[in-house]
């Protein structure tokens, strides 16, 4: 069916590169204009999961994710219409620099290539805390290498005095973009960092509320809100269909998922566990099960009638001691396992069903352990799954990420999840019994079998 939503108005806040301001910059942006009695769609390109957090702060919708490795070129409009569904303007967080995408695959994924693929305008953010003139040469190059990229104007961040402005607006002049906010260099909004990036807001919730209202007061103050919900306005037409998890499931081959009771889906949360798309729990529900959340910081059984498990991404590292404090939930997830509920475990919940993390007892589902390292392990990935497992069967070939400082020791005899075929060939994860556990992060919209397939296990386990 044809989206109503096609004309929602939208906006993407890009720039030349890391750490110019995009976070800073796109959530004030939505906190601003959410101030204002709109409803905003907020959207991060990319896979990243740390900001969605801090945009559906600012406006008090899902943060999504428009990834178009994971999910396919073809997917990044509908899901966006899917999140801005009866919303009045939307806001799109750009990943790296503007034109950076996956490694070796040119314009994909990039923060450019979603902008075409929503045919979005596009607001480049620049530090300006080391240029004057040279600002007007930086602008120019970016708006005019790609002819289908459209750089509707530029927020100068970082800006020293009245002095340093009036020399950047002068250079711009030539440039043709269009000065649409300036902020100083002196009011820059404190967003704690650590080894994977921002800390998540559900670490820190009371001083995130602060934070985004910082940043929300910057752009209020510094930005032309007028003006960029002009630009917005002036995107183009979208006439697709926005994605469904029901229609997704409904257009897989074979028959639907048996008619019966709504098995009891658990899915891991609270601050341990803040690494999860949206469209997961959307396609758990479509396909017939009641998802239920639960803390594992905090709770010491899984919620009633449990019958599938899904323990996602996070930081299970900096927790690991009350993670391995709860032995009561702890024996109830081994249990739960080891009688073969269906289970799947991505990247933090991989390390929580090791036997140990850095020492600490986990829940031993596994045979391995797992420790902290200074190695960085990130990127995308191409994989084809080994085995069948409750998520896949054999051959299902599949797209994710990777994005950890940790190495898991495998015992002997595993049974890998994933052959991976690029950007190199190894195994990687378990699949034993109905537990299906990866570094791998996945995006179901992409795979929506995974969903049925793992509700169809919890009706039948």
């Amino acid at each position: 069916m044809v989206s109503t939503f096609a004309s929602v108005p939208r906006l993407v806040v890009a720039a030349p590169s890391s750490g110019s301001g995009k976070t800073t910059v796109a959530t004030g942006l939505m906190a601003a204009f959410a101030a204002r009695g709109l409803a905003v769609s907020p959207h991060k390109v990319g896979p990243d999961y740390i900001d969605p957090g801090y945009h559906a702060l600012a406006t008090g919708r899902t943060g999504r994710n428009l990834d178009a490795y994971l999910c396919g070129p073809g997917l990044v409009a509908p899901l966006f219409l899917h999140g801005a569904r009866g919303c009045d303007i939307a806001v799109v967080e750009g990943v790296m620099g503007l034109y950076d995408g996956a490694a070796g695959e040119g314009e994909l994924a990039s923060t450019a290539h979603v902008a075409k693929l929503l045919r979005a305008p596009v607001v480049l953010v620049v530090d300006a805390s080391s240029q004057s003139r040279s600002v007007a040469a930086l602008v120019h190059g970016f708006a005019s290498w790609d002819p289908q990229v459209r750089v509707g104007g530029v927020i100068l961040n970082k800006v020293g005095s009245d002095r340093h402005e009036s020399l950047l607006r002068e250079a711009l002049d030539s440039a043709g973009v269009p000065v649409l906010g300036v902020l100083r260099r002196t009011a820059q909004v404190d967003t704690p960092s650590r080894h994977l990036g921002l800390v998540p807001v559900a670490e820190r919730r009371s001083s995130a509320v602060d934070a985004v209202a910082a940043m929300a007061a910057q752009v209020e103050a510094g930005c032309d809100l007028e003006a960029l919900a002009a630009l917005a306005r002036g995107a183009g037409t979208l006439t697709g269909p926005a994605w469904d998890p029901a229609e997704a499931l409904a257009a897989l081959p074979g028959p639907p998922s048996q008619a019966g009771p709504r098995p009891v889906v658990a899915v891991a949360g609270g601050p341990a566990f803040t690494f999860s798309y949206a469209e997961h729990a959307e396609l758990l529900a479509a396909a017939g099960a009641a998802v239920v959340t639960f803390d594992p910081l905090r709770d010491e059984r899984l919620p009633e009638g449990t019958a599938g498990l899904v323990v996602g991404g996070g930081f299970p590292e900096v927790y690991a001691g009350e993670l391995s404090a709860n032995k009561a939930l702890r024996e109830e997830i081994a249990a739960l396992a080891l009688g073969g509920s269906p289970v799947a475990a991505e990247c933090a919940g991989l390390l929580y069903l090791c036997r140990e993390l850095d020492g600490r007892p986990m829940c031993g589902v596994l045979d391995a352990t797992a420790r902290m390292t200074e190695r960085l392990t990130l990127g995308y990935r191409d994989a084809v799954a080994v085995g069948d497992s409750v998520l896949a069967a054999a051959g299902t070939r599949t797209r994710g990420h990777e994005f950890h400082r940790t190495v898991v020791e495998p015992g002997a005899g595993a049974a890998p999840a994933w052959g991976l075929t690029a950007p190199e060939r190894r195994v990687e994860g378990f699949v034993q019994g109905g537990v299906h556990a990866s570094y791998l992060h996945t995006h179901w919209a992409a795979e929506p079998g995974a969903a049925r397939r793992f509700v169809e296990r919890c009706r039948t386990s």
